[in-house]
């Protein structure tokens, strides 16, 4: 199998992150992984889609670390390939990390996948689907059931007045991800809530959310694989993020720390939920955050954590992602690429 994985930019990866543990997995499986900036892509007279990519000298690697090292070092086998010719183009790139040095940046990948998709390679996830989701406010398309009360506007009028109804609350951008600018408001805080929303709405709208007590406990990052929970060997592919001092975000690199998860009824309540949505538009690799009994973010572009979940398991949950990806090849080979990109893409 080749394939391809497209991030924002090869410099800025790192040997923990889940890209580079699928690429080392494939290379360990025996397949041809290349990787490419979204920036590396290019689209030729005669047509067909290639890109300036990356692949490792070697066939079999300890760790993730020593596979990025190869892909970024001087050993790292480069070449200008045609992404036509690749089975797989996985699309592990994040737009909202673009959005304000790169703003060229955030759609140019679906766009050259969709492209992609037309000459049979399979693109994970969906390009189309993807596209829907080029915001937080694709969040707020699954069922209010699994989701806190939500406020989407700029207006400082109608933020005061949703803080003040529901007593505590947290804002952050529509755009935006990581924890960056990400507001708790407690009822003392109205006064200085004017300063908050200035600084979240530089960023164009702003998400005000009702607050979930059972943050205080921090939340927990599940993935769906297919759409439906990852699972092997009985233990899922999930961990927890629980915050430290007063800092309200759980996000590791925010301060949080990590935990083992418990997925219990209520969270695969949630997952079973969302599910059909994700199947819908073609969704493969998603990473759930949950807090209790409601779902706070959705990601879909690219998701982290599969090392954080083989910490607390012990399983490598990296290579069961790529051998379901290579399962896909080879029913594509089987029925003459006659399935439709969508369906194939949560098969």
């Amino acid at each position: 199998m080749r394939i391809g994985f497209v991030v924002n930019e090869i410099k800025t990866e790192e040997g923990i992150y889940t890209t580079s543990r699928l690429g080392a997995a494939a290379v360990n499986r025996g397949h041809e992984p290349w990787v490419m900036g979204v920036g590396d892509l290019a689209y030729d007279p005669d047509g067909t889609i290639r890109a300036r990519a990356r692949t490792v000298p070697k066939t079999k690697y300890k760790n993730s670390t020593s596979y990025m090292a190869d892909i970024q070092g001087k050993n790292a086998v480069c070449q200008r390939i045609t992404v036509d010719d690749l089975d797989v183009l996985m699309l592990r790139n994040v737009p909202s990390d673009d959005v304000s040095k790169r703003p060229w940046a955030t759609t140019v990948a679906t766009e050259f996948a969709r492209l992609a998709m037309q000459k049979g390679v399979i693109v994970l996830s969906d390009p189309n689907g993807l596209a829907k989701a080029a915001s937080k406010m694709y969040f707020q398309v699954f069922p209010e059931e699994v989701r806190p009360n939500t406020l989407i506007t700029r207006d400082h009028t109608e933020i005061k007045a949703f803080a003040r109804d529901q007593g505590t609350i947290v804002i952050k951008p529509l755009q935006g991800s990581g924890g960056a600018s990400v507001f708790l408001v407690r009822p003392e805080d109205l006064p200085n809530l004017n300063q908050m929303i200035d600084a979240v709405s530089r960023d164009g709208y702003i998400i005000a959310q009702g607050y979930l007590p059972a943050a205080e406990h921090g939340d927990m990052r599940l993935f769906m694989m297919n759409g439906r929970p990852l699972r092997v060997k009985g233990k899922y592919a999930a961990f927890r993020r629980v915050r430290t001092g007063g800092d309200m975000r759980s996000n590791i690199h925010a301060g949080g720390v990590k935990a083992e998860a418990v997925v219990d009824d209520d969270v695969l309540r949630i997952a079973e939920i969302v599910r059909p949505k994700l199947v819908q538009d073609g969704m493969f690799l998603v990473g759930l955050d949950i807090v209790g009994d409601k779902m706070m973010e959705i990601n879909v572009f690219s998701p982290g954590g599969l090392g954080s979940a083989q910490q607390f398991t012990k399983i490598d949950f990296a290579r069961y992602v790529i051998e379901a990806i290579d399962r896909k090849v080879q029913y594509m080979q089987f029925y003459g690429r006659n399935f439709d990109n969508v369906d194939m893409a949560t098969l």
